[in-house]
């Protein structure tokens, strides 16, 4: 039985200055995305832009093509610092990873869209990373040690499970971002209480000694980041912590 194909539009999109972020840079954290910016007087452009599709098509949705008419969308050929045309790039979970320019054969645009496809190995890790459990998470990890999307997830996930001190092991391999700060935070506290109340006392308290005290003042700390940006009492107790240490 020959294999479905999917239709063309699920696979190639005019994209604007106004939908680049969601159908170039977004839908790269889904598949690779291959940005073909042309216009319609470049000669060069309208021989390789059919080769494109055919080889992107060829793929069963795998990956997507983004066409982009530079004359009408300035913008993302400023992004790009596109200096001629055709000028082709190719993003995976947001950023370029190839690119060339100018009309290219058959042969040489199937290796560069093959270039951009995950290898098996990276297609294993990502089906793991979806399961999301330990198990799966901690095979993930043994096959991309250095991977810390996964990382951040098995961490995340041994938070969860009342695994606390595994969480804080892990998160020491990989470099301290917002994310790792906000599990490492959640390990510490334990997560924030759903008595409100009790939240607001628990930070009045801990500012009160925060000054003096390294493990309150660590705490208080800890609370906020588990409480987010979003929350009023980050920026608050923030600014009077700040305000009592200097």
């Amino acid at each position: 039985m020959d294999p479905v194909r999917h239709p063309r539009e699920l696979v190639m999109v005019d994209v604007t200055d106004a939908t680049f972020m969601q159908d170039v840079i977004e839908k790269s954290k889904e598949v690779p995305v291959v940005v073909d910016l042309w216009a319609p007087w470049c000669g060069p452009c309208r021989q390789l832009g059919p080769i494109i599709e055919d080889v992107v098509d060829s793929h069963d949705g795998d990956v997507v093509l983004a066409k982009v008419n530079v004359d009408e969308n300035p913008q993302v050929s400023q992004a790009f610092r596109v200096q001629g045309i055709p000028a082709v790039f190719g993003l995976r979970n947001g950023k370029v990873i190839d690119s060339f320019v100018g009309a290219q054969g058959k042969d040489a645009v199937s290796a560069f869209v093959q270039g951009l496809l995950p290898t098996a190995e990276e297609g294993e890790v990502a089906r793991l990373l979806a399961l999301g459990d330990i198990p799966s998470l901690r095979l993930a990890l043994e096959l991309d040690p250095a991977n810390e999307e996964v990382t951040l997830a098995l961490a995340s996930a041994f938070v969860d499970d009342d695994r606390a001190d595994e969480a804080l092991e892990l998160l020491q391999r990989i470099p301290e971002s917002s994310a790792s700060r906000q599990i490492a935070a959640r390990a510490r506290t334990g997560g924030v209480p759903d008595d409100e109340d009790g939240v607001d006392a628990r930070l009045d308290d801990l500012l009160e000694v925060a000054g003096d005290d390294d493990a309150a003042r660590q705490e208080l700390i800890d609370l906020l980041e588990v409480l987010g940006p979003e929350d009023p009492r980050t920026a608050q107790y923030r600014k009077a912590l700040t305000a009592k240490l200097f």
